[in-house]
């Protein structure tokens, strides 16, 4: 049995999906991604949880990410229980029932000179 790595609780503090985009579409569309790392030999379950400055927070939105696999999210495609809404500030909890590795990445194609930033959310152990 393979011993799994990271935390089973993380947050990201910052996350915003930009309303409009420069460039084709899928890949240049402006995006939020949770990029998520299983390395153990269990699937993760994992639940994401946003939070608002001005209302309740929504989720959780449930996701599987498979034994030893690795799985990049775009916020924008999260829809159940209610779509992630564009141009609004929020962050996320991301809850796992194994121990997994979270990295946040933003793609922000409102000008042409786009912008692309990435980094490992935090991890509450």
């Amino acid at each position: 049995m393979r011993e799994a790595i990271g935390q089973c609780r993380w947050a990201i503090a910052e996350g915003y999906i930009p309303a409009s985009s420069t460039g084709p579409e899928p890949e240049m569309l402006s995006h939020e991604t949770v990029c998520l790392l299983n390395t153990g030999d269990r699937d993760a379950k994992v639940e994401i949880t946003l939070y608002f400055n001005d209302r309740e927070p929504v989720g959780p939105y449930r996701i599987t990410v498979p034994a030893r696999r690795t799985r990049h999210l775009r916020f924008n495609d999260l829809d159940n229980p209610e779509p992630v809404p564009r141009a609004t500030d929020y962050a996320s909890v991301i809850e796992s029932d194994v121990p997994i590795i979270v990295q946040h990445t933003r793609l922000d194609s409102r000008q042409a000179e786009l912008a692309l930033l990435s980094t490992l959310a935090y991890p509450a152990g």
